[in-house]
């Protein structure tokens, strides 16, 4: 069971803090334990009433018309206004109701549901990705458990490993990118995206997976003569050790177009030799995709 203080009920729901006390003070919507230092804390059950009180409530219903309606009645109309609108919002809090339960099914269908929507790149960059950035609050606080991190990750992973696979191989003539992790970086659902990408803008891509030794990583770049290689580092060592990297890739393939992107390059913001470029998001990656090709 999760234990959440009011603040991190505030950054998953978007409701204030002042607001869910006042909720919970006049119109008993939760009712916080205590730790046995007196601490205040929320469940998972009222993280969930609050992700759905808040979306009914950001769509126009009172608070005190909603705090009459039972469990069952506020899921009800919840799903009947997801199958309404088109709220990205709506579509990012219902995956994080499905992961906290582990609801394999739900979770797939609404994944599902949003690809047939609104396409699968669509899905990614505006629904995917926002949430994941959500539950990181859940994975820096420890409230997420493996068993949720794994059931997260493989379904996304599946979605993407489909959507890579619908994609046509580009002939052995085109541009050549290789896509891979570091030594001991593992968080790949980025990387798949990215794959997808090139694969779909008109590459020939090589994707080599989480945590390469440099001599791999160097024999496929020489074997396959590639144009582009794409990497992250997400949690990355030191940033004189990531200094240290990205002047070893730059020296090493120093002909080659490098483009890197992760949270650890983002936060120690290094200095990028001439053929590395960085790119924050999705976006600035296909840019420089079509500008290379």
């Amino acid at each position: 069971m999760g234990k959440y203080s009011i603040k991190e009920l505030e950054k998953l729901s978007g409701i204030k803090a002042h607001t869910i006390r006042i909720w919970e003070k006049r119109h008993h919507l939760v009712a916080p334990q205590r730790t046995d230092t007196n601490i205040r804390y929320y469940s998972d059950e009222d993280l969930k009433k609050i992700i759905n009180v808040s979306a009914l409530n950001n769509h126009g219903i009172k608070i005190s018309k909603i705090v009459e309606l039972s469990p069952d009645e506020i899921n009800q109309q919840v799903s009947e206004l997801s199958n309404a609108t088109n709220s990205n919002e709506l579509y990012i809090d219902q995956l994080v109701i499905a992961m906290i339960d582990l609801e394999e099914e739900q979770f797939d269908k609404i994944l599902s549901g949003l690809v047939l929507k609104f396409g699968f790149e669509k899905t990614v960059t505006e629904i995917i990705y926002p949430f994941l950035e959500k539950i990181g609050i859940l994975w820096l606080t420890n409230h997420i458990t493996p068993s949720q991190e794994h059931f997260i990750s493989n379904l996304i992973r599946q979605k993407m490993l489909v959507a890579i696979d619908g994609l046509s191989l580009a002939p052995k003539s085109a541009p050549k990118a290789i896509l891979y992790l570091p030594e001991n970086e593992l968080h790949e659902l980025s990387l798949l995206f990215f794959h997808y990408l090139a694969k779909k803008t008109g590459l020939r891509t090589y994707y080599l997976g989480q945590s390469v030794p440099f001599k791999d990583l160097k024999s496929v770049v020489e074997q396959y003569k590639a144009d582009i290689i794409v990497t992250a580092l997400t949690s990355g060592p030191s940033a004189t050790m990531m200094q240290a990297y990205l002047n070893r890739l730059s020296t090493e393939f120093a002909s080659i177009k490098i483009f890197v992107t992760g949270y650890a390059l983002k936060k120690v913001k290094p200095e990028y030799p001439a053929n590395i470029t960085f790119f924050d998001n999705a976006l600035i990656f296909k840019e420089l995709l079509n500008a290379s090709i």
